[in-house]
């Protein structure tokens, strides 16, 4: 056990890139090879899909890619854990018996179920009262189902809806012989899940300063090297693209978080423990990670059917550009009359330049986006009376698409139950059926204590604070802020000291900060680090609540709660509502809340000149490496 576990991770959504399992397989030793490929959005697709064709419901990309690859996986010795499963792992799992058979390679294959509430949504209180019986209805599986498929000898397992890191976390457990109470450990490995579940951007993708990485090859996915303790080192396959630094571990941290304490079903880990260390090039150390139980309850996804949706943009250019906005707004909510959709939404996005040397300088867009039960009102009744308006329009009227039909959308909402209510099962190679209880231990009542805070003034408590509480976390249950952890009981978590005075510079926030930025169902989250500890003892007491809300003014009339991750030299704010009922259903151009960050970075704030620039030996950001003779 004095050898790491090496998990790999090929795919961070439906969709990604299809060669990464080839790629991973290829490019070096691996012991696992995980790939995410559901979220929120994924469920309701293939909730969507199953409408029409009961025997689907699974990813059939990771299907394909198997075709290519179980064969070469075999051949290495490779186990592959994956929840491509989605609503019918068992039906992925009986093709991938088929197409093993076809190609004549010998596997194992076992698979996962008991996440699929959908048929008790009734009994459990799942129904809607506006919406109805939900589409779709998965619990957040733990880890053990995935542990007792490997430890009968499965060489694939396949699984539902289970959380991200739990496609780490249950192979660690099945090698290192983990108990259900070895918190830290568990906690160590649901960190290295959290950074590998999306893929390329642990290695630089969606990375703010992507100016610094090697990018001329693809970006490489990531692998962790998980030590018996659960410790672990993130790093990637020699020779591709990309980078693996401290920042850009940091970046994928703060990924789509709530509270410090994130809590699964297995565990949960306090992300304000998390400590980063470079070991090399390309390899950067994760330790130090605490754990306490998990709560006693799970997490259900749940979709729904909402509606439909459409939208239209109207091309404005030159002079006048508000006032043709103004214009084209009057004449379609005229034409809507007394019945408008239930939900309108206009977006004016850009703006001309003056004396501009390029149409495209001259132009900016105009985004209408319609909600509403009745297909009918926004599908061509609705674009068609946008294109209607053409020749008695705003000077230059054109548009970026002709008049379609509207698609179905979906509502996601959490909900919880009693752990005891999820019957979660390991299927294993022989068909055997074992039962994974809960965990043995629950925390506490699920109460983030933040929310019995009042916001501290600027510059107050080191590790969170809040203008009132919200919840979430990328494809985990829903953050809770449990009692500090030890390593601020011992007063060994670093806290900022007052920045040195000095004049200010108006910059952009980017000029001294990171930011990553995602969605989870309504709400959306800004996890912003600091470079350098000079800027870190700078952005802590800057940027509260209310100075967000001062830089981004559309997060004023939500919900906001901010967390600090010290060791991270990082702040976290959670936005409930601000993306509406979820992806599907939300009108705002940025559906998924994917570029706040970057809209935050762009805003001008006063910045001591003593912060800029300076350098300092402890900072989080190092020399990319480069491969020998790039310049």
């Amino acid at each position: 056990m004095s050898q790491p576990l090496r998990v790999g991770n090929a795919s961070g959504f439906y969709g990604d890139r299809f060669s990464a399992v080839r790629e991973m397989l290829e490019g070096g030793p691996l012991d696992v090879l995980t790939g995410d490929y559901l979220a929120e959005l994924t469920m309701l697709i293939l909730g969507r899909g199953r409408l029409k064709d009961p025997g689907a419901g699974y990813a059939s990309t990771f299907l394909r890619q198997m075709e290519e690859s179980l064969g070469l996986a075999a051949e290495r010795g490779v186990k592959i854990v994956t929840n491509a499963g989605g609503l019918n792992p068992r039906g992925l799992a009986d093709r991938l018996r088929e197409l093993a058979g076809r190609l004549g390679v010998e596997v194992r294959i076992a698979h996962v179920e008991g996440d699929d509430l959908l048929p008790r949504a009734g009994e459990l209180g799942l129904s809607d009262a506006r919406y109805g019986d939900p589409l779709t209805a998965n619990a957040y599986l733990g880890a053990w189902g995935i542990a007792e498929c490997l430890r009968a000898g499965a060489d694939v397992v396949v699984t539902g809806r289970v959380t991200d890191a739990s496609l780490v976390v249950g192979p660690a457990a099945a090698h290192f012989g983990w108990a259900r109470d070895d918190w830290d450990a568990l906690a160590g490995a649901a960190a290295a899940g959290h950074v590998l579940e999306c893929g390329a951007q642990a290695t630089g993708g969606n990375y703010a300063f992507f100016e610094e990485i090697y990018n001329v090859k693809p970006l490489g996915f990531p692998l962790a090297e998980i030590q018996a303790d659960g410790s672990s080192v993130i790093t990637k396959h020699p020779g591709t693209g990309g980078a693996v630094t401290v920042e850009t571990v940091t970046a994928q941290l703060l990924y789509e978080i709530g509270a410090p304490a994130y809590a699964g079903p297995d565990v949960t880990t306090r992300f304000d423990t998390v400590r980063l260390a470079e070991d090399g090039p390309d390899r950067v150390r994760i330790s130090g990670v605490e754990g306490s139980p998990p709560p006693a309850t799970t997490k259900v996804c749940l979709n729904h059917l909402g509606g439909h949706r459409n939208e239209m943009t109207f091309v404005l250019t030159g002079l006048g550009i508000e006032a043709k906005a103004a214009f084209a707004r009057a004449q379609l909510e005229a034409a809507f009359g007394d019945a408008p959709p239930a939900r309108v939404e206009w977006t004016l996005v850009g703006g001309a330049k003056p004396d501009p040397a390029t149409q495209g300088e001259a132009t900016a867009l105009l985004r209408c986006a319609v909600l509403d039960p009745d297909a009918e009102k926004v599908g061509r009744r609705f674009s068609g009376a946008v294109v209607e308006l053409a020749l008695a329009g705003y000077p230059g009227f054109t548009m970026t698409s002709p008049p379609g039909k509207g698609s179905p959308y979906g509502v996601y909402k959490p909900a919880f139950v009693p752990n005891g209510e999820v019957e979660h099962v390991a299927v294993l190679p022989d068909d055997a059926r074992v039962p994974i209880p809960p965990a043995p231990v629950v925390a506490e009542p699920d109460v983030d204590v933040a929310e019995k805070q009042p916001p501290p003034a600027q510059g107050g408590d080191p590790t969170s604070s809040v203008q009132p509480a919200g919840q979430g976390a990328e494809g985990e249950p829903r953050s809770v802020e449990n009692p500090p952890s030890r390593l601020a009981a011992q007063g060994e978590v670093p806290v900022p000291a007052a920045a040195s005075p000095g004049s200010e510079v108006r910059v952009p926030l980017g000029r001294v900060a990171g930011a990553r930025s995602g969605d989870k169902g309504g709400d959306a989250n800004i996890g912003v680090w600091a470079r350098t500890d000079a800027q870190w003892r700078w952005l802590e007491p800057f940027l509260t609540v209310e100075r967000l809300n001062e830089l981004l003014p559309e997060t004023r009339d939500h919900r906001v709660h901010r967390h600090v991750l010290p060791n991270l030299r990082a702040v976290n704010f959670v936005i409930e509502g601000l993306l509406q009922e979820g992806v599907s259903a939300s009108t705002r151009f940025d559906p998924q809340g994917k570029a706040l960050g970057e809209w935050l970075r762009a805003r001008l704030v006063d910045v001591p000149e003593s912060v800029l620039g300076q350098e300092d030996t402890t900072a989080a950001s190092e020399s990319t490496q480069k491969p020998e003779g790039v310049r």
